[in-house]
């Protein structure tokens, strides 16, 4: 066991004989309440039931990082060669391609660290795959760091991808290995391979962009009244009668039917190659009720006295709307901190999110503090057995007895 792993034994030990465990970094500390708070035991021998290989290769050609896999694995190459494990995940934290040499991939599969397994803070506890995928940031977990005590002998550094583009967080890239052979240093190389990754992502996107723009201009050059082209992603290529923003987070089936937005009112939408043409109407409708339904992969649903609106929102997102509704005298930034990471110093990150959010929701939502708007009657639709949100350790999915529905105040 490396230096920094036998340092991290003590505190280990001594927070699960039920001493405070303030000695740990704030980030271990924050993930293990998580994880407590959602019931799995140190002692536990997490089931990680692993995928089909049918599955598997579904995910894998569906995936964004797939295209990525030669930039990523020329950049850790080095690493495989060292003897360590280079291991990329979905958005799920399922394990969809390994590198590493016989030895590693051995001791890999006895920890169930295998391609199809889920490696989230809620199937294994804290580790860097799911730990990363939280707090939306590379991590290092050292050997005891580890919240089950059969994963102690084990050390990793991972990242998450994210599309710049969209938001959205496309999978982690891990290294990990025995727990004397992941040093720190790792996280750095990483952390730069996930930020080139993302790189590559977002000229993908741009190059995308200058197409739509080069196609769209005349189009809307045409139009009478206010219009404007997009992407698929809902970014502006250009525009006309109207200054119009650098982006519109569009609902969950965009289609050529008269629709609703949050932040343009009434619109009616064509398609363009690459893109949509958005005409804008008159109305601007306020909202009138909210529904968050988690019967299933999150939907959220905006309705007006005449509209409809529907989005699927990141897990962030919903495990923010979660805690909204359930407050409806409103949150701060620390509170929701609380709520998502058990970590109220996380401000920058909720503050970050919920702007997000803010531009989505439109007046939806307010600030100062943070809450749905008066006179939003909001709703949360939960399943009948499981958390709130699946795969999430956000704190807020694992409380119990808060209320379901919030009328207008």
């Amino acid at each position: 066991m490396g230096a920094d792993a036998r340092a991290a034994r003590p505190t280990r030990d001594q927070a699960l004989a039920g001493r405070p465990d303030a000695a740990a970094r704030p980030e271990i500390s924050a993930s293990w309440r998580r994880v407590r708070a959602g019931g799995l035991a140190p002692g536990a021998e997490p089931a990680v039931a692993p995928l089909s290989e049918a599955e598997i290769a579904t995910r894998r050609t569906s995936s964004a990082l797939a295209p990525l896999m030669p930039s990523i694995t020329a950049s850790l190459e080095p690493v495989v060669d060292d003897g360590l494990l280079l291991v990329l995940t979905d958005v799920d934290g399922r394990v969809l391609w390994q590198r590493g040499r016989a030895g590693v991939r051995r001791l890999a599969d006895t920890l169930g660290f295998v391609p199809g397994s889920a490696w989230t803070e809620v199937n294994v506890g804290t580790n860097a795959i799911g730990t990363c995928l939280v707090v939306g940031e590379p991590v290092h977990i050292r050997g005891p760091e580890h919240y089950v005590e059969s994963h102690t002998r084990w050390s990793c550094a991972a990242a998450p991808v994210l599309d710049p583009w969209t938001g959205e967080t496309l999978g982690a890239i891990d290294i990990s290995g025995p727990a004397q052979s992941v040093q720190r240093s790792v996280l750095a190389l990483v952390g730069v391979t996930a930020r080139l990754a993302a790189a590559e992502v977002r000229a993908d996107h741009a190059r995308a962009l200058e197409r739509l723009r080069a196609h769209a201009a005349p189009v809307v050059a045409r139009v009478g009244g206010r219009a404007l082209a997009i992407d698929p992603a809902g970014h502006v290529a250009a525009a006309t009668g109207f200054s119009a923003p650098e982006r519109l987070v569009l609902p969950a089936d965009l289609s050529t039917s008269c629709t609703w937005l949050p932040t343009l009112g009434a619109v009616s939408v064509e398609p363009l190659p690459g893109g949509w043409l958005v005409r804008l109407g008159g109305e601007t409708a306020q909202a009138t009720e909210l529904v968050l339904d988690l019967c299933g992969q999150p939907v959220l649903r905006v309705r007006t006295t005449s509209h409809t609106w529907e989005y699927r929102p990141s897990p962030r997102h919903a495990e923010i709307l979660l805690a909204l509704v359930r407050a409806p005298e409103g949150r701060t930034a620390a509170e929701l901190a609380a709520d998502l990471f058990a970590d109220p110093t996380r401000l920058v990150t909720v503050r970050a999110e919920v702007s997000r959010l803010r531009r989505t929701l439109g007046s939806v939502l307010e600030a100062r503090p943070y809450r749905i708007a008066p006179g939003v009657r909001a709703t949360v639709l939960l399943p009948v057995d499981g958390p709130a949100i699946v795969g999430s350790s956000a704190p807020v999915v694992w409380s119990t007895g808060a209320s379901a529905v919030r009328g207008p105040s």
